[in-house]
């Protein structure tokens, strides 16, 4: 095991959350803010770990909200379960998860403790469901966790951003800009 203190985390960054026309330039901004801050890692030789939800058709794996509206997505195999073009986040730990918290039904918990990472940093998607959920779920792990703030993307910023803060507060997880984040991961290096 390294004495490594800090990982990153890396939310459902895949097509199939990126279908709306409208979000295009989030898409882009994900993209380079996520390059960024996966290129910070490698740097700092800090762990990436990439989580993407991955849904049986055969509604095995679905949610209740899933299975009452009769829809199912991200499907194995398909073009939503692609991570966005153009990401730049290897080398990196690949785990698929079937619920908003990456760490519902996964390994990330096991695998952070075998990297040494004490603290998280969480980007991705979306602040309102998955991050947060992840966040929540890391603190009763007994993680300390840290919110990139230029890559995280919200559907809703009236609510997303506001449940951050409010787990910030609560959980004490902080919301870091990219000059803090660089900090932080420096100060792993």
């Amino acid at each position: 095991m390294t004495e490594l203190s800090t990982a990153v985390v890396f939310i459902d960054l895949q097509e199939g959350f990126f279908e709306d026309p409208s979000s295009r330039d989030d898409r882009e901004l994900m993209v380079a803010e996520s390059n960024r801050l996966a290129g910070l890692a490698r740097q700092a030789r800090v762990p990436v770990f990439v989580v993407s939800t991955v849904h049986a058709r055969d509604t095995s794996t679905w949610t209740l909200k899933m299975l009452e509206d009769d829809q199912g997505f991200n499907f194995p195999g398909t073009p939503e379960v692609r991570l966005l073009e153009g990401l730049n986040l290897e080398p990196a730990t690949h785990l698929e998860k079937i619920r908003d918290s990456a760490f519902h039904g996964t390994t990330l918990a096991q695998q952070l403790r075998t990297v040494g990472a004490r603290t998280v940093i969480l980007a991705g998607v979306l602040a309102e469901s998955c991050v947060a959920a992840t966040g929540r779920d890391a603190f009763a792990h007994d993680f300390r966790v840290v919110y990139a703030r230029q890559a995280i993307a919200s559907a809703e910023a009236e609510t997303g951003w506001p449940m951050l803060e409010g787990l910030s507060g609560t959980l004490r997880q902080q919301i870091l800009n990219r000059p803090d984040l660089e900090r932080l991961l420096t100060a792993d290096a």
